[in-house]
């Protein structure tokens, strides 16, 4: 399908070492000039308006324990947009030259102490990029799935805070019933909670 562009100009608002903000031109349907605004990680030569690349940038991770009953590795940590300590599965940026895979276990080890072991079965689309917010960022991200093996000591940052809980299938629909969390923490819980204790990742082969 041929790729029609809106953009007539592209402009860098901000200069900032993590996050910018860039104004688009755009001509509307009715012939008008008008702006959009949206924030990217990305250097200037990697704006996905330019690239129209699909690479994930970053990964959130699903990892239950090795147990009877599998309990879901989920963190509450202070996010300060909202100035709230959220509900949300761990989550990070990958580094140059790592696998989504790779930056699951170092993440893990780094935000939880735990040590992680990917699980590689199910559907491949259930591991490629998407886009996150795409009104607002060019950001897209994929979701790596898998196992807790051991837990041990975590080396976060002194700007982050960070509470790591083992959640059953009780905890688990009291956050989503009663706290605050991220939209793509919520879907995963619910495809948790839908799980038989003896298949946690079922639901990645999409069958009934």
């Amino acid at each position: 399908m041929e790729r029609k562009s809106h953009i007539k100009s592209i402009h860098r608002q901000t200069d900032n070492r993590f996050l910018n903000m860039y104004q688009l031109k755009f001509e509307d349907r009715e012939g008008k000039d008008r702006d959009y605004f949206f924030c990217t990680r990305n250097s200037d030569d990697k704006l996905k308006v330019r690239t129209h690349d699909l690479v994930s940038e970053g990964i959130c991770i699903y990892a239950v324990t090795k147990e009877e009953h599998p309990r879901l590795v989920v963190e509450r940590e202070y996010r300060f947009p909202v100035d709230e300590m959220i509900y949300q599965l761990p989550a990070g940026l990958i580094d140059p030259g790592e696998t989504p895979g790779e930056a699951a276990v170092r993440e893990m080890k780094e935000e939880t102490g735990i040590t992680f072991e990917e699980y590689s079965g199910g559907e491949a689309f259930c591991r490629r990029p998407f886009f996150l917010v795409p009104g607002f960022s060019d950001e897209p991200g994929s979701a790596v799935f898998g196992y807790v093996t051991d837990i041990g000591e975590r080396a976060l940052e002194s700007s982050e805070w960070i509470e790591v809980i083992l959640a059953d299938k009780a905890e688990v629909r009291r956050i989503l019933s009663e706290e605050k969390l991220s939209v793509r923490a919520a879907f995963l819980m619910m495809q948790y909670l839908a799980m038989p204790d003896d298949e946690p990742f079922r639901f990645l082969d999409c069958r009934p």
